[in-house]
């Protein structure tokens, strides 16, 4: 089965995967040698704080920390595609730090 949780949240301005999520990427991992005709996308996110350009590189740095994660856990890198939207694709849109919190994220999108 796909697994069900597929956004990995990140402290302000890291982009480094926590440890917690190791389960979480070990079972994406599966599903994608389970599946081999599937790709996925990775998809790098950012609060607003910051400029745009720094936002972007940050959630690719993000994005691309997710991928070697998946890739350590076994899944074809060939098939995770790793993208930045900044600060573009807010899911909070609050002025807080619990919505500033959701938006430093990377989702996983089959």
């Amino acid at each position: 089965p796909q697994p069900i949780q597929r956004s990995i949240y990140f402290e302000y301005d890291q982009s480094m995967v926590d440890p917690s999520y190791d389960d979480m990427l070990l079972g994406h991992a599966a599903y994608l040698k389970a599946n081999p005709d599937l790709m996925v996308e990775v998809q790098g996110n950012c609060d607003e704080r910051g400029s745009r350009e720094y936002n972007l590189a940050l959630g690719a740095r993000r994005a691309e920390a997710v991928k070697r994660a998946l890739e350590l856990a076994g899944a074809d890198g060939g098939r995770i595609k790793a993208v930045s939207y900044g600060s573009e694709k807010p899911v909070a849109f609050g002025k807080d730090e619990e919505s500033y919190r959701l938006n430093r994220r990377v989702d996983i999108v089959y």
